[in-house]
């Protein structure tokens, strides 16, 4: 008995668990450039049953009853870096990414290409996140004040809004004076690349993702005064969101009914006299 509410424990755990990802993923729908997250729920492994004093009997006598499940967990929460929707802002300072068809890798799924800014401790980041201002110095930053950097690394100072974003990347004064080139990286395999809150991503892999500048396989273009949209799908994440709840709530009847068993089996079965 105790086994099945052990089971049904671990189903209620799962789907809570999925259901905070995906109101996380509603919370983040106006979120520029916010990658949607999915849940990957796998079953423990099964075990055989067999029953018990049975050890002494002769060599094929012994059957196994059967097996066992023991109840599912949340293995894994992947970003979907699919490419979301372009809104126009008009304002000099948004820019997006557009991305082109991106070259066959080993993993199998489409490369994607990241801002690259630079975190509170000098640290390089990837951002999806187009919504950049200017700071009191000139420098264009992320809305949390992250800096956003060119191909040689540095933040890039264009001291106000008046400048010019080709598809290119390239930042130009209106007379048509260089003034950066803004770095964009690229991601073979997107699912090395760990969230880590503020529209900020950590490559777990060895070293830095490679720059995508100059890279002739690559297909892209840079939209100034346009935001990429998040790629969340609001009717699909509702949908699910009713789903993981009512199987939250089937696995809670079952463990009440498991519940009012044992104290059956306490109280009245087990009462002496």
């Amino acid at each position: 008995m105790l086994r099945g509410m052990y089971g049904a424990a671990a189903g209620m755990i799962a789907q809570q668990q999925r259901q905070e990802m995906l109101t996380n993923n509603i919370a983040n729908v106006n979120t520029p450039g916010f990658k949607a997250d999915q849940a990957s729920l796998r079953s423990f492994p099964n075990m055989l049953i067999q029953a018990m004093g049975t050890q002494e009997m002769p060599a094929g006598q012994s059957r196994p009853i059967g097996t066992l499940t023991t109840g599912v967990y949340l293995q894994e929460r992947m970003p979907n870096f699919r490419q979301g929707d372009m809104m126009e802002t008009g304002n000099n300072t948004d820019i997006a990414i557009l991305q082109g068809v991106m070259p066959a890798t080993e993993s199998g799924r489409p490369g994607a290409l990241f801002f690259v800014v630079q975190n509170e401790a000098g640290e390089q980041r990837y951002s999806r996140n187009g919504n950049f201002t200017i700071d009191g110095q000139g420098f264009l930053t992320t809305s949390d004040g992250h800096y956003l950097l060119d191909t040689a690394g540095n933040p890039i100072q264009v001291d106000n809004e008046e400048f010019r974003v080709n598809e290119a990347g390239q930042i130009m004064t209106p007379a048509g004076a260089p003034i950066a080139q803004i770095d964009l990286a690229y991601a073979d395999d997107p699912l090395q690349l760990v969230k880590e809150g503020s529209g900020l991503l950590r490559f777990e892999g060895e070293g830095e993702l490679p720059t995508a500048i100059g890279n002739d396989e690559l297909t892209y273009q840079l939209q100034q005064g346009f935001l990429e949209r998040s790629n969340v799908d609001t009717a699909r994440t509702m949908t699910e969101m009713m789903n993981a709840y009512r199987s939250f709530e089937a696995n809670q009847r079952i463990l009440q009914a498991y519940d009012q068993s044992m104290d059956k089996a306490v109280n009245e079965i087990g009462r002496i006299g």
